[in-house]
């Protein structure tokens, strides 16, 4: 039986890695170049994904969510310098992540979250990763249309391009 929360962080880490491998293939000063966009960089966008990545890996792993905002909150201002750094931190980030799914036996069980913007509240492990997920899918959006304000196409990171990717490879 499929387990769709693993299958979506899959996806996720997926779709990351596919983004970062098209930002290897263009100019590097493609990452640090002014747009007019929700970030004022693609760096920053990414810095932003990363951070938030980690933040609620931190939360799921035992800290609560003040303590791992804070811990994170460096991470969302630095700008890495190369898209080769951001692919290492995702993949540090992911296999992190990867050794704590493999150790889970029920990621519908609960958690008292106190999320300082939005108040306390029992939420499932469950949920946490479909918003990372969400929140890695949406912003990667913001990444595309940046690459297509900077003049470069993106590349497709949908999760139906994923379903097939990952039938290729059986």
């Amino acid at each position: 039986m499929t387990n769709y929360p693993v299958e979506m962080f899959n996806y996720h880490t997926w779709a990351t890695q596919t983004i970062l491998r098209r930002m290897k293939e263009l100019p590097s000063s493609v990452l640090s170049e002014n747009v007019n966009s929700s970030f004022p960089t693609i760096a920053h966008a990414l810095s932003h994904i990363y951070a938030v990545d980690k933040m609620w890996y931190l939360v799921l792993t035992g800290m609560e969510m003040p303590d791992a905002f804070q811990a994170c909150m460096s991470i969302n201002e630095r700008v890495l310098h190369s898209v080769d750094e951001y692919a290492s931190s995702y993949d540090e980030l992911a296999e992190r992540y990867s050794e704590w799914l493999s150790a889970q036996t029920d990621l519908e069980q609960t958690i008292l979250l106190n999320n300082p913007f939005a108040g306390v509240r029992q939420t499932r492990l469950s949920e946490i990763l479909m918003h990372v997920v969400n929140h890695g899918t949406y912003h990667r959006g913001n990444v595309s249309t940046m690459l297509r304000q900077l003049g470069h196409a993106s590349t497709m990171n949908d999760y139906s391009f994923y379903w097939y990717q990952e039938a290729a490879k059986v």
